[in-house]
């Protein structure tokens, strides 16, 4: 005994093939079937006389069938001229009985399937009413009104199920042409973070190295210990740099998990000794109490912290810097400020620097601004809010 689980793939790949081949020749191998079934009660004489039947019959059942190739272009005009032959064919008296007309069902079939509303209705309508006026009897007229409305019902479920297909078709390359652009504009949020934690870790790193390469040589002979300091400070930042652009880097493989996590607020006292390499003088306090910040927030933090410094370092000609942590109820407080005179200093609408903390905070559903010192102090203030997570 067969099992039906393994004979529905091989329904499926005949529907698929089918569906493949040409609607011309497959209407007309539909039309040579149909007329094979009407020419069929003709095959055998008739048992009364024993002679052939009339020729008429043999017209008639093909000629009701062959217009069935058609039936696809002009469904109504193929339904008319199938009934009329149909019709005809009782025109002489010897011919067997069909039990069916199977070439007019289908033209029905195809009236239902393909064609307007209005044309389909009038159509169906002036069928079976011309089949009631034309029949021999009652039960005959019956018989044909049932068939045919039958035949038309048959044709709109399948016209409702294609279209249902169809709809489900557009809405699933809707979705995909969706889901494709989503995974663009993710890559491009993606390509964005990676250039700005790039930027943030190369700007940091060359500028500390910058600034102990320029100072070695001025202390080499009169101060041989500050400059081996200057060279391992400018040995530390490459190497720091390297460090986290490997892990960046592995993030980009995807057989290859982070080397190393993102470095979030527990580093910033790290982060502040390592400027302080530079000689620059910075400070580091935090107030309120700890509270737990999502992930993204917790590195942008380390960021812009790090750009802030950077731009201190770069531009601001200053000696003594701050890191200022507040914890507040729903947000954190972060604030670097400087006491340099900021010759040369971009201004806070320029730069990528700043424009990459502001990016970051606004990432995290915080804000950020950047200017001059608004405590009466001399120099420029980084600051930015950033929430915390929530309970």
């Amino acid at each position: 005994m067969s099992d039906p689980l393994t004979e529905m793939p091989l329904v499926s790949a005949a529907r698929r093939r089918l569906r493949a081949l040409p609607p011309t020749l497959v209407d007309g191998a539909l039309a040579l079937l149909i007329a094979v079934a009407q020419v069929w009660p003709l095959l055998s004489p008739d048992e009364a006389t024993g002679q052939p039947w009339h020729w008429w019959g043999y017209a008639s059942a093909v000629g009701m069938s062959v217009p069935l190739v058609w039936r696809r272009r002009a469904p109504v005009t193929v339904l008319v001229v199938s009934l009329l032959i149909g019709m005809s064919y009782d025109l002489v008296d010897h011919v067997a009985r069909q039990p069916i007309w199977y070439g007019a069902l289908v033209a029905c079939y195809t009236v239902a399937l393909r064609s307007p509303k209005p044309l389909r209705i009038g159509t169906l309508i002036l069928t079976v009413v011309g089949g009631v006026v034309l029949a021999g009897s009652p039960d005959t007229a019956g018989r044909g009104t049932v068939l045919f409305v039958a035949a038309y019902a048959i044709g709109r479920a399948r016209a409702v199920t294609l279209a249902h297909a169809a709809a489900l078709e557009e809405r699933a390359e809707r979705l995909e042409r969706e889901r494709q652009m989503e995974a663009e504009r993710a890559a491009q949020r993606e390509r964005a973070r990676i250039a700005r934690d790039m930027h943030d870790i190369l700007a940091h790193a060359v500028s500390l190295m910058v600034v102990q390469a320029e100072a070695g040589p001025v202390v080499v002979r009169s101060n041989p210990a500050r400059a081996e300091a200057a060279f391992d400070a400018i040995a530390t930042a490459g190497r720091d740099a390297m460090t986290q652009l490997r892990s960046m880097l592995g993030v980009l493989k995807q057989d290859e998990a982070p080397r190393a996590p993102q470095p979030t607020i527990d580093e910033l006292p790290a982060l502040a000794e390592q400027v302080a390499g530079t000689g620059l003088d910075v400070a580091f306090t935090a107030k309120g109490e700890p509270r737990p910040i999502t992930a993204d927030g917790a590195v942008a933090a380390y960021r812009i912290t790090q750009e802030a410094l950077t731009n201190v370092v770069k531009h601001s000609g200053a000696r003594h810097a701050e890191i200022r942590l507040t914890w507040e109820d729903d947000h954190l407080m972060i604030e670097i400020v400087d006491d340099g005179p900021g010759t040369g200093r971009a201004l806070p609408s320029g730069g990528n620097g700043l424009i990459g903390i502001r990016e970051r905070a606004a990432a995290c559903g915080g804000t950020a601004t950047a200017g001059p010192r608004t405590d009466g102090g001399t120099g420029f203030a980084v600051s930015a809010t950033l929430p915390v997570a929530r309970p």
